[in-house]
């Protein structure tokens, strides 16, 4: 019996021995695989971390050129910033570094797999909303932890003491003011310009050129302004006065409350610009009058500008960087001024040609724009149909025929304003009154406004708000929000976030480029307008 239990006892003995050799092998097994599937991951994740990995799926034609023409490889000390270090999370933080790179690699092979790059809109891509999504603002900092190095222009040192205090509060971004850093771009710029910003004047300019009279206006039609002492005329529409519903109705599409009640609204006659003010027209008003800082009177821009002599006008302080954005100046429209700055162009204007130019009221605007019609849009077509808004576009491609022919919006700006030669007119012969750029107008921004009008109001004008009004969408607006009707309104401080000035700049916004404005012009007395 007792010789059995000592042959079980051996047997189990063995037994358990060979099990734990056997859990010990596995478990050495499992460590060593484990090793080597980390450092081949290691390996894999330093592979694919190198510059020349990162060129294999992004097929951008300019991606690697401008990368070397930038400051992060093209600079004097000799170091080289790498893609990965921009555009993932710093490695400190080694959580979010890596499910970055998971996440952006999946999307970006699916996308290299399955997307033709020719169809990539690359210059939207390079726009500072899409840029915000892929560079980490900790990564900038993680580099540059010195934000006052030797040798930092004065701009330089306000600029970053602006960013120290306020970049938690406004959610600013290092990208926001240095956008060229890791990619060259020669139509971007920060910092003052000097003279005409992305004007290169390379011959002589020929004065003989230069209109030395205003246009002679002796009866209600349309006429040919031209700005003495310029080469730059326009043309303007006569609006012959008349009684109009404002507003829109609960059922129309997309139906905001700032639009209601409908009301009856009578206008007289005035003249509207074609098209909005150009930057041709804008350059001539700064060459006239740049200024270095000089600001006139609150007391004169609230008062409507009060008539003073031309050459006491005081015009724009030079911008931060191009305000056409590199997309081009000649007849696109002016962009990024403020509305102060949109008042003394009229002022300026008015001096000039001796005649009395402003901007339009709020009811003005609408009236013209729609050219006699009550419909959402004055050409036909439902804004369900145009618009990306819905359940049913998840499904079905929103219709552009007939409003590309009218409006620049989302679906055919190609991300930044354009020509007025791309559209039709409308009724009364004004184009881009809908899309292209948000216009100005002389009424300050009351969402009840509609609702203290009793009757027939004769040229309403609302003085009471903080904002002013801007109608008629931009180039970046779904067709919801170029409707007729449809108001908005100025942002006064979040336009300037990134305004490193103190005090900020009267002249110029730092962060919309979709807003401009038209000028209208009050016929003389001596005219006759029936």
């Amino acid at each position: 019996m007792t010789k059995s239990k000592n042959i079980y006892g051996n047997q189990y003995k063995k037994k358990r021995k060979k099990f734990y050799q056997r859990k010990g092998f596995i478990l050495l097994l499992g460590i060593a695989i484990g090793v080597i599937f980390i450092g081949a991951l290691y390996q894999t994740s330093v592979y694919f971390s190198t510059n020349e990995s990162c060129m294999m799926c992004h097929v951008h034609p300019h991606a690697e050129e401008t990368w070397k023409l930038g400051v992060h490889v093209n600079n004097g000390s000799g170091v080289m910033v790498n893609c990965v270090d921009c555009h993932l999370p710093p490695k400190d933080d080694t959580w979010a570094h890596y499910t970055a790179k998971v996440t952006l690699g999946i999307r970006d092979v699916w996308g290299y797999l399955t997307k033709d790059s020719a169809d990539f809109d690359w210059d939207r891509k390079s726009e500072l909303e899409q840029a915000i999504k892929y560079i980490p603002n900790a990564s900038c900092v993680k580099c540059h932890q010195n934000l006052f190095p030797q040798g930092i222009t004065d701009d330089g040192i306000t600029a970053h003491m602006y960013y120290e205090e306020n970049h938690e509060k406004f959610n600013l971004q290092c990208i926001s003011c240095h956008l060229d850093a890791g990619h060259y771009n020669p139509n971007y710029a920060h910092g003052q310009m000097v003279g005409i910003p992305g004007m290169k004047i390379t011959t002589a300019v020929d004065s003989s050129l230069f209109f030395k009279e205003a246009a002679v206006v002796t009866a209600f039609e349309n006429y040919t302004e031209q700005i003495p002492g310029t080469p730059i005329s326009f043309n303007m529409k006569a609006i012959p006065g008349g009684t109009f519903t404002m507003g829109s109705s609960s059922k129309e599409p997309f139906h905001k409350p700032d639009e209601v009640p409908q009301h009856e609204v009578t206008v007289s006659s005035f003249f509207m610009a074609e098209v909005e003010t150009t930057w041709d027209q804008y350059w001539a008003f700064y060459a006239g009058t740049m200024s270095e800082g000089r600001t006139l009177p609150a007391t004169v821009y609230e008062n409507n500008l009060k008539a003073m002599d031309v050459d006491a006008i005081s015009g724009p302080t030079p911008p931060f960087g191009y305000p056409d954005q590199g997309w081009g100046s000649g007849d696109r429209p002016a962009i990024t001024m403020t509305h102060y700055a949109a008042e003394i162009f009229c002022q300026w204007l008015s001096q000039k040609t001796g005649k009395k130019y402003r901007l339009p009221t709020e009811a003005e605007w609408e009236y013209a724009a729609r050219g006699g019609t009550q419909t959402p849009y004055f050409f036909s077509g439902n804004p369900k149909d145009f618009s990306d808004e819905g359940f049913m576009r998840r499904f079905f491609s929103a219709k552009t025929d007939s409003i590309s022919a009218f409006v620049i919006y989302s679906k055919n700006s190609n991300n930044r304003t354009q020509e007025p030669s791309l559209v039709m007119a409308n009724p009364f012969g004004l184009k881009n009154m809908l899309g292209n750029v948000m216009e100005y107008t002389a009424d300050k921004y009351d969402e009840t406004a509609y609702e203290k009008r009793s009757g027939n109001t004769n040229n309403p004008l609302n003085t009471q708000g903080e904002e002013w009004v801007v109608r008629g969408g931009n180039y970046l607006s779904d067709a919801a929000d170029v409707r007729v009707a449809a108001r908005n309104h100025t942002r006064h401080n979040d336009w300037l976030k990134t305004d490193p000035q103190q005090p900020k700049s009267i002249w110029w916004y730092s962060d919309i480029k979709g807003i401009g404005f038209r000028v209208v012009c009050e016929p003389d007395n001596s005219i006759s307008t029936k």
